[in-house]
């Protein structure tokens, strides 16, 4: 577990107000990498909570370590490299020199992660920089609403998009280009953004919205999301996670309930995201 530093309270954003007729919805635009050791509390989300008939909050994704220790003995040829080769056998030559570089800056092991497939094995030096930055991917604002739901006496809906076995599915049925260009982004990330990531988790905590809008993603996480999008199981497993939420809140806000929703930011914001396609189907939305 993340060391936890008392840092003080913050507000985080503002909440976007969905609504037509007498339909209510708040969105609560969550994000990750946050601050370790942040301390949050909404007023206004405590406020929105007092006449709210339930939360949406996405269902945790949470796997223990006999389950991890019985997928890499069940489903070895996904997340490792296969046939005895490593890392540097299947990553191309300029991926895997920047992978050993970035990996020398954040642990002692020149070996470390090197059995891995090189989406996997990124994803671990990725939460590696995160860490020495001051940044976690541990913080679960859901967790933190469902305390407050539950203290208000509001029904909390969790709202399920994929497994274990989804997520398996999608990395069987990556193509090898697609996982070097995410991986590209990943070391783009590790390199050069870690400032802009600290920034924009700042900007959250203090609730700026605008400014978490204008920093925006390098050229390589677009692209990474370009591929998968254009892919099979991955482009499957997004898309589903778009259409459920707007599936949910639709149907809750049909009924003339009273919302609140923990929505991830990013699928807000983006161009063509949530908030665009609530607004195409003739909804009204009061920015924070």
């Amino acid at each position: 577990m993340d060391e936890v530093v008392v840092t003080g309270e913050r507000t985080g954003p503002g909440m976007w107000h969905v609504h037509r007729g007498t339909a209510q919805l708040w969105i609560l635009g969550s994000m990750s990498p946050l601050p370790k050791g942040i301390t949050w509390r909404s007023k206004q989300v405590e406020q929105v909570l007092d006449s709210a008939n339930q939360v949406l909050v996405q269902k945790p994704f949470e796997i223990g370590i006999a389950r991890i220790l019985w997928l890499l003995i069940t489903e070895h040829n996904v997340l490792m490299v296969r046939g005895g080769k490593r890392l540097k056998d299947v990553l191309p030559a300029d991926l895997h020199a920047r992978f050993a570089v970035q990996r020398a800056k954040y642990t002692q092991d020149s070996d470390k992660w090197e059995r891995f497939r090189p989406l996997i094995a990124a994803a671990f030096l990725q939460q590696a920089a995160f860490h020495q930055a001051g940044l976690s991917t541990r913080l679960d604002l859901g967790a933190a609403i469902r305390v407050l739901a539950k203290k208000h006496h509001v029904r909390v809906e969790e709202v399920k998009f994929a497994g274990v076995g989804d997520v398996l599915e999608a990395l069987k049925t990556m193509p090898p280009a697609t996982e070097n260009t995410c991986v590209a982004a990943s070391l783009v990330t590790i390199e050069t953004d870690l400032p802009r990531l600290v920034d924009r988790a700042q900007a959250w905590a203090s609730g700026n919205v605008e400014r978490i809008a204008k920093l925006r993603e390098p050229a390589e996480v677009d692209a990474c999301r370009a591929a998968l999008d254009a892919g099979v199981g991955a482009s499957e497993l997004i898309a589903r996670m778009r259409r459920t939420w707007i599936d949910t809140m639709e149907k809750h806000m049909q009924n003339g309930a009273a919302t609140l929703a923990v929505v991830n930011m990013d699928m807000l914001l983006e161009p063509g995201g949530l908030l665009d396609e609530l607004r195409a189907k003739g909804y009204e939305i009061d920015a924070p």
